[in-house]
């Protein structure tokens, strides 16, 4: 701070410009990243990016029963709540310290 208790707005535009260059490596980090949700042993698995893009199902034959469509309705849905919180704890790691602890939304 300078005299008076006025912030130094030099510093303040470089740290900011700094965070910007952080959340962007994060952000890029992120859509690079794929992680996996699982259910049923495996029997059903989810791929979803780091920033939350899902991009395949696998359903493993064994499971497709046409006389208990609710169990592999279950499976998918718990596959993809596995792989978004597989995905959530990648953000909070990637994005906490470029954003210095701020709550973002999205991520």
């Amino acid at each position: 701070m300078r005299p008076g208790g006025q912030p130094n707005m030099q510093q303040l535009m470089k740290q900011a410009q700094k965070m910007q260059q952080q959340v962007a490596q994060a952000q890029a980090e992120l859509a690079e990243a794929e992680l996996t949700g699982t259910a049923g042993g495996g029997l059903v698995t989810v791929t979803v990016t780091g920033l939350g893009e899902y991009k395949a199902v696998k359903i493993d034959p064994k499971v497709v029963d046409a006389d208990d469509v609710e169990t592999l309705e279950d499976l998918v849905l718990a596959a993809i709540h596995n792989a978004a919180e597989a995905q959530r704890e990648l953000a909070e790691e990637k994005m906490g310290p470029a954003t210095g602890g701020l709550s973002l939304p999205g991520f």
